[in-house]
């Protein structure tokens, strides 16, 4: 974190915003990289403020088209507080859209929603009344959640999620109207996908890659669809982009006559007002269910402080063994001797030093306490 003061005056053309919501996404791990693989993102920038999704509201304005109160957004708002911008990159919303739920502008009736809406009709040739079958991965995530839902609504008649917690298949189940649900981490994918797709796979909204994908593929019906949305499991490894199928999956694509083929949202931007339009209709009519996380405060943005509060949530209860206490005591000793004994312009990887001491000191709870500290931060979990 650092404090800097804005400019006293803004020039022609550009505003100044107060940030209202910032979107932690999962196409920014590919921005950690010196090479994105996207000529579309560009990496972020050493000692530069991180951008992504944001929305906010104008303070000042010297932009022909913006005034004062207008609420904006941009898919490139800087990590501040407040900011100076080109009026160029932001996009004015109208609230009455989200019901006031000004969020939802970074999720589903954004970026997300409309990732998941055109892709679904561009790419996944759903026919009403045709007793089709979608499978979602990573279903309870920020476009699969939406994913699924919207193959029902235009027209699927049997939805099927796979994520990797009992809590995540119950919400798909009890909340998001998918039919069945399955945890990759528990029993046979395979088997379960069978189970759950009796008449097999026809659409397959695909946010993961890799052997989950390669398990759907296996169990596709002639002529059926891929939408590659994403592929999470494979953005820490060397591949190109969409990685390649092994050799028995692709010859399985290739025999049934299965459409895989990558699409970029951004491609569609004459689509984006409809496709706002009818996801804010859904959502009014109760059709689009909206689940997501928010965290108070840009500081909370790397999660630290949500960690510690998840920790702190957790020792408040009575199953915790006591001396949990002491090992987390020790935890956060450890972590705050070893920063103040590196240099503070030291390189990132010598900051990285008390995250490994840390780790360590958990593994040792789990191992010696039989305690899980599982922490799951999730910033957005519809967007």
């Amino acid at each position: 974190m650092e404090e800097v003061s804005l400019p006293d005056d803004i020039n022609e053309g550009q505003v100044q915003v107060r940030t209202l919501y910032l979107s932690v996404d999962p196409y920014m791990r590919c921005r950690m990289n010196e090479d994105t693989g996207s000529d579309y993102l560009v990496p972020w920038q050493l000692s530069q403020v991180v951008d992504g999704g944001g929305i906010g509201i104008i303070e000042d304005s010297k932009h022909t088209s913006l005034t004062k109160g207008d609420v904006v957004t941009s898919f490139f708002w800087p990590w501040q507080t407040k900011a100076v911008l080109d009026g160029s990159i932001l996009e004015k919303v109208d609230p009455q859209l989200v019901g006031g739920h000004l969020s939802y502008f970074l999720g589903a009736i954004g970026m997300p929603g409309l990732t998941s809406l055109i892709g679904i009709q561009e790419k996944g040739h759903i026919t009403a009344g045709s007793n089709q079958t979608m499978v979602v991965s990573g279903a309870a995530g920020a476009c699969g959640s939406l994913g699924g839902q919207i193959g029902r609504l235009l027209g699927c008649s049997r939805v099927v999620g796979i994520c990797g917690t009992h809590e995540k298949c119950l919400l798909l189940t009890s909340e998001l109207g998918f039919d069945a649900a399955i945890n990759y981490k528990k029993g046979n994918v395979a088997e379960q996908l069978q189970e759950s797709c009796p008449a097999g796979v026809d659409v397959y909204f695909d946010n993961v890659g890799g052997d989950i994908s390669d398990t759907v593929i296996s169990q596709m019906n002639q002529n059926s669809h891929i939408i590659l949305c994403g592929q999470i499991s494979q953005y820490n490894k060397d591949v190109p982009y969409p990685p390649p199928l092994p050799s028995a999956v692709e010859a399985i694509q290739k025999e049934r006559n299965i459409t895989r083929e990558r699409f970029l949202v951004l491609n569609y931007k004459d689509k984006f007002e409809p496709g706002i339009l009818q996801l804010s209709q859904w959502f009014k009519e109760g059709k689009l269910k909206i689940k997501e996380t928010v965290i108070n405060g840009l500081e909370n943005m790397g999660g630290i402080e949500s960690m510690t509060s998840c920790i702190l949530s957790m020792c408040s209860t009575t199953e915790l063994h006591p001396s949990l206490f002491f090992t987390l005591f020790s935890f956060f000793l450890i972590s705050f001797m070893a920063m103040h004994m590196l240099d503070k312009h030291s390189t990132f990887e010598l900051h990285a030093r008390p995250m490994l001491f840390s780790f360590i000191i958990i593994y040792f709870c789990k191992i010696v306490l039989g305690v899980s500290l599982n922490i799951v931060i999730k910033f957005q979990s519809s967007s």
